[in-house]
């Protein structure tokens, strides 16, 4: 009764439609036998998990037999055998189900069966087998089970910007991959404005690009692990970095800016090149992105007569059918974001009924149906996508996230929609991929289960699920990193990536801290940093450093605020003092310089724990810009101690102090 009681706190995400418990256990004290055509994907996903945990991993199955010895009467007597083969102790077998669907039975003498509706469905349960295993007194055991399970939505995709400086390395691709199967996304779609080295317009390019050969490499591996790869490709707006090279500066709408200007011949003949090279790698995508979001300026400058001429909505929509001109011949779907259509709805009569619109919304909204009614108004299919908000944070704002995906995502279930279509975006070039996890993975299993998820319910299953650890202070650590957020950055204009590189003397943002307690701020931080800073979890230990930097740099931000209102306290009272007789002023101010000392060692502490967390997941390109800020940051504290201590100088020669000069 004590391993189901147990096994009665499974903490599995997605969480399935139906499991009911019996009372048996199966102990995993070797390894299981799997039948030899079993999914390759799913053995690498559990033996990933397991090995991770301790637990012995898949073997593919040798067909092994027993001969039981026996005597045979046939006249005379003789010894003789029986041989009777040992069946695997996994059995996968197709069923009458629905596509992605799948049943689980787990018996302690019958064995580990699967039924399912196809492969993908096979592959879930395999999902669903990894995280059932259950220790008690330092023994793992899989929990008898009868599981019954399905997918809310259709597709539940990831977006993930690669773009805007944080650009994988191929490891962290595939792993980012790996993972978001292990919670049953099946879409991998990278955001690409400039990264692709294009062999016929390859200046564009960052040095480290993605090649084709890894686009193709990509697209192979996620078909591995049943995700589909989906190429999105900025063709409109968003150019910046391709539109800056002179080649291609004639066909920008204004010069060097963001936006393929439509009425540039060059902008058509880029993009045809661009695409069909994209597609030569990728040949038959069953969708492909095309972006064209955020078209502010298109019409007011070398557009502006064909505006003029054929109208807004129209050009939008003449460059919407020349991309998927160019799209159609490869079979693959057309995606567009959907703000365009939102500011004239009329669009939706001038493109192909089989596009495919990503309805993107990321405010904490009370309701989103009002865009996902006017997207099925006109017959389109669409998938809803929110946001992580992990741009321009040192950590997502997870409670603007979750209420952003909760609402979003069930109202798009309700109204069965096509899919989901999480985004990541790194719009200021330094967040981490591996703070997102969270956002992510609540997401994933939004768009999987049919009820909503329970956001409390989701922080107790994530420690174990997402880190394979039953310590549930991993789950408070991100409460405290949400909550010490929230509170310090609940202004836009005060991003906490903002605060961390602000000048804390700067009279805006110290007047924003100082409406905040910044102790009790810190001692939250402080909380979740000392956990992590003795914690290592079994699975994605890279992710548990960078909640530890997060809340290293959110204790810092706090300290660095408290730093300059106690810099400014002793100067002013310094400055009060000066000239008097036995003042201890004097010793005070000497103090000062190691108030910036200590803002420089703490930049200096910070800076390679961001560097090794960024060379975990990304190219070396862009990080020595990023790396820049931390020197500057160092060296500004370095040059205002000198300052202090000449002041000091000056105090004791009976020189009257200025004002603070910053």
């Amino acid at each position: 009764m004590f391993l189901l009681a147990a096994a009665l706190s499974l903490h599995l995400i997605p969480q399935p439609q139906s499991v009911r418990l019996r009372a048996c256990t199966v102990p995993l004290t070797r390894s299981l036998q799997v039948p030899r055509d079993f999914d390759l994907g799913a053995i690498d996903e559990i033996n990933e998990r397991w090995k991770a945990l301790g637990i012995p991993q898949l073997a593919r199955f040798r067909e092994p037999v027993v001969r039981v010895p026996v005597v045979h009467v046939q006249g005379r007597l003789h010894a003789g055998y029986d041989v009777f083969p040992i069946p695997p102790d996994i059995a996968v077998s197709r069923a009458a189900l629905t596509a992605q669907s799948y049943r689980l039975r787990i018996s302690s003498g019958g064995g580990i069966n699967i039924q399912s509706g196809d492969s993908d469905g096979a592959f879930y349960a395999a999902m669903t087998l990894a995280e059932l295993p259950q220790r008690v007194n330092g023994k793992w055991f899989l929990p008898c089970v009868d599981v019954s399970d399905a997918p809310a939505l259709k597709w539940r995709v990831l977006s993930d910007d690669v773009s805007r400086g944080p650009l994988p390395n191929m490891r962290y691709f595939k792993e980012r991959i790996r993972t978001i199967a292990a919670f049953k996304m099946n879409g991998y779609s990278p955001y690409m404005e400039h990264v692709f080295v294009d062999p016929r317009n390859p200046l564009p390019a960052p040095l480290d690009g993605i090649t084709p050969a890894q686009l193709h490499e990509l697209y192979d591996y996620a078909k591995r692990y049943h995700v589909t790869f989906i190429p999105e490709q900025q063709t409109f707006a968003h150019m910046h970095n391709t539109l800056a090279v002179e080649k291609y500066a004639s066909a920008a709408e204004f010069q060097h800016d963001f936006l393929l200007s439509p009425a540039s011949p060059l902008s058509l003949e880029y993009l045809t090149q661009l695409v069909r090279d994209e597609l030569a790698v990728i040949p038959h995508p069953e969708f492909f992105h095309v972006g064209s979001d955020e078209t502010s300026t298109l019409g007011q400058g070398r557009s502006k007569a064909l505006v003029a001429q054929r109208g807004l909505s129209q050009v939008y929509a003449d460059h919407l059918q020349a991309m998927n001109k160019l799209i159609a011949p490869s079979g693959a779907r057309m995606m567009v974001w959907d703000d365009g259509i939102e500011n004239d709805p009329a669009i939706m009569t001038m493109i192909p009924k089989s596009t495919v619109v990503i309805n993107w919304h990321y405010g904490a909204e009370k309701s989103f149906q009002k865009y996902i009614n006017l997207i099925a108004s006109g017959g389109f299919a669409q998938m809803v996508s929110p946001g992580d908000h992990n741009w321009n944070q040192v950590y997502p704002d997870i409670r603007t996230a979750l209420i952003n995906e909760q609402r979003f995502i069930d109202e798009g279930k309700a109204s069965h929609v096509f899919g989901l279509f999480q985004t990541v975006w790194h719009d200021d070039g330094e967040s981490l991929f591996e703070a997102t996890w969270y956002p992510v993975v609540y997401s994933a299993a939004s768009g999987w289960e049919q009820r909503s998820v329970d956001p409390a319910r989701f922080q107790a299953d994530f420690p174990s699920a997402f880190f394979g650890s039953d310590d549930a202070r991993y789950g408070r650590d991100i409460a405290d990193l949400t909550d010490v957020q929230s509170r310090m950055a609940d202004d836009y204009s005060y991003s906490s990536n903002y605060l961390f590189w602000v000048d804390p003397f700067d009279p805006h943002a110290a007047a924003h801290m100082a409406k905040l307690d910044l102790p009790a701020l810190r001692l939250e931080a402080e909380d979740a940093e000392q956990h992590l800073l003795q914690n290592k979890p079994p699975l994605h230990a890279s992710a548990a450093r960078v909640m530890f930097l997060a809340a290293r740099k959110y204790d810092f931000i706090g300290r660095k605020f408290q730093a300059a209102q106690e810099i400014r306290d002793y100067y002013a009272e310094a400055q009060a003092q000066s000239g008097k007789s036995h003042s201890p002023t004097g010793r005070d101010l000497s103090w000062v310089k190691y108030w910036f000392w200590e803002l420089r060692d703490r930049y200096e502490e910070i800076r390679p724990l961001y560097a090794a967390a960024w060379r975990y997941e990304n190219r070396e390109s862009h990080l020595a810009s990023n790396l820049q800020r931390y020197d500057g940051a160092a060296e500004q504290n370095i040059e205002r101690a000198d300052k202090i201590y000449a002041s000091t100088l000056d105090y004791y020669a009976g020189k009257p102090l200025p004002d603070l000069p910053w």
